[in-house]
């Protein structure tokens, strides 16, 4: 794990407001946030912007940040999406000071449970959810005070510890609070507090079969662990006046904590719910949680997307008050300014197209000779060094480096064109070999024995540089080129359904790929530029297949250049 390096503390709403309560003492100069996923899936980059906020301003004020499962449903959870959690926050370079669950406390929610009871503020339902839901009313449209509203207090806590024992179906009763049925703030109108659910949890086992819904168990848990800044996304605002509800009308023996809100991260071409990602998974769009087009963080680490280029993305775009959608450019190009410093230079041939050097030496046993040229791993590092890439008379060269008939503005290798084969030779074409359909199989040059290191000695100049790799020393691979998952920069705007926009093309596999001999000993999960072509992973379970991370082109520049003209 990379830890985290955050900038000096910023200005941003929440900060300032955690800057106020330190000079006011609120919490004895204590900053203690908490990341509070549930483990139903796996996270993804509206996520990740989240652990860089909450272990992000923990770390700027010298406070601590926890990691809390909130796993009170347990239909849905699973310790494989615990792990998967605790696997990207490591990844993203942020280690909590403790690992923690909401159910953890079901005990201690349990009797606060009975204590509203106690104080007339709870009581025992045994309407049908439907029922309840409707009777809520809604915006402009009074609510219906349930029947058991008015149940005595001995009675609703006999009820309950049924409920506990298990002697009464799922469905069959909830605990609702006491508060008003006509708040103009839905949540307020009698929240459901426990339901009865027969669900075998992945820590507790069968030992509950009531279970605290989400914001009963929320806020409590945040004052359990002495949270002193429950910080969340724009959606959970509305949950706000419910989560101090709770928090006032409990024994606490601190301050309560503040729960504030931020803008979620939203991105082009991306969705980010958990259902539709599951969805994708379970319709076979794509292959896994893990599968490189997906906006999950092990996607994105899978991708070649380096950790410190999300945290870099997440602070550039700050915390503010109001939704917005990202360019994904954007984050592209932090992802590209990164691997650009860091990433190995590599050639490779992705549709390979053979050339043959008519005119290349051969030794006294009548084989090719080989000859090897040094070539620079990384011109933004020295240190990387250099590599020693072998060259004989048969090389690979990408099909679209050649055109028979080339058409306006093409510069690369055609009939008597003359071009620099990158570190090595200039070669003229001089002939092409084509199959029974018509296509050019083979292409046949010159080269100049004297242009060696790719300069000719009576100083012409050539129009075109390729890439190539030497076809008796090249290693096979598989290399996975992405487009957008979803055409459209907001998938569903235009029908309500985002699966309409899915593109149907949006992985090409090539399985015939030619890459240099250096590219062998790529590591799992290492990153490398293939030159001319982008940036490429090394997948980490499968040798020698390639993802494409990002282009060499820089979009979203393109797009400001775009913007700034209109």
């Amino acid at each position: 794990m990379t830890e985290a390096v955050n900038p000096a503390p910023t200005s941003d709403f929440v900060r300032d407001e955690i800057r106020a309560d330190n000079e006011a003492g609120t919490y004895g100069g204590r900053v203690q946030t908490r990341f509070p996923p549930e483990p139903n899936g796996y996270l993804h980059i509206g996520h990740a912007k989240a652990i860089c906020v909450d272990f992000g301003i923990a770390k700027d004020f010298g406070g601590v940040c926890n990691l809390r499962l909130d796993d009170t449903n347990p239909d849905t959870e699973d310790v494989e999406y615990v792990d998967s959690i605790r696997e990207d926050i490591a990844w993203l370079g942020y280690e909590p000071q403790s690992v923690l669950f909401a159910s953890d406390y079901f005990e201690q929610l349990y009797t606060w449970a009975e204590l509203l009871i106690g104080q007339g503020l709870a009581y025992v339902d045994e309407q049908d959810g439907e029922t309840i839901s409707a009777q809520r009313g809604g915006y402009g449209k009074p609510g219906v005070e349930s029947p058991f509203r008015d149940r005595p207090v001995e009675e609703s806590l006999t009820e309950l510890r049924k409920m506990r024992a298990g002697e009464y179906p799922d469905g069959s009763r909830v605990l609702r609070a006491k508060i008003d049925m006509q708040h103009e703030n839905m949540q307020l109108r009698d929240p459901v507090m426990y339901r009865i659910r027969r669900s075998n949890h992945h820590r507790t086992g069968d030992t509950w079969c009531i279970y605290p819904t989400y914001d009963w168990a929320h806020g409590q848990s945040d004052a359990i662990e002495g949270v002193t800044h429950s910080l969340c996304t724009l959606e959970f605002g509305s949950n706000r006046a419910l989560y101090d509800w709770y928090l006032a009308h409990l024994p606490l023996e601190q301050a309560p904590p503040k729960q504030r809100e931020f803008a979620r991260l939203e991105l082009t071409h991306t969705v980010t719910s958990k259902r539709r990602l599951r969805q994708l998974i379970e319709n076979g769009v794509v292959d896994g949680w893990d599968d490189p087009r997906m906006p999950t963080i092990s996607a994105l680490r899978r991708r070649g997307y380096p950790p410190a280029a999300i945290r870099e993305f997440c602070a550039y775009i700050g915390l503010t008050r109001t939704n917005s959608r990202h360019d994904i450019e954007l984050l592209e190009s932090f992802v590209r300014k990164h691997l650009n410093l860091t990433s190995q230079r590599r050639m490779a041939v992705l549709r390979p197209l053979k050339v043959v050097i008519d005119n290349w030496p051969t030794d006294a046993s009548g084989a090719p000779v080989v000859e090897y040229f040094d070539v620079v791993n990384n011109p933004e590092n020295p240190d990387d060094g250099i590599r020693s890439v072998p060259f004989s008379g048969e090389l690979w060269i990408e099909q679209d480096d050649f055109a028979e008939v080339p058409p306006p503005k093409f510069f690369r290798l055609s009939p008597g064109r003359e071009v620099r084969l990158r570190g090595a030779y200039l070669v003229t074409c001089t002939d092409v070999v084509k199959n029974d359909a018509g296509e050019v199989v083979e292409v046949h040059v010159t080269m100049d024995p004297e242009s060696r290191g790719g300069t000719a000695p009576d100083g012409r100049k050539v129009k075109s540089t390729m890439h190539w790799v030497s076809a008796a020393h090249a290693v096979n691979a598989q290399v996975a080129l992405y487009e957008r998952l979803f055409s459209a920069p907001a998938p569903g705007e235009r029908t309500g359904d985002v699966m309409d926009d899915l593109d149907p093309h949006s992985r090409e596999l090539l399985t015939n790929a030619k890459v240099e001999p250096a590219l062998a000993d790529t590591a799992p999960g290492e990153v490398v530029q293939f030159e001319r072509l982008g940036y490429f992973a090394h997948d980490p379970r499968t040798p020698m297949l390639f993802h494409r991370t990002v282009g060499l082109r820089d979009e979203w520049a393109n797009i400001q250049k775009r913007q700034n003209k209109g």
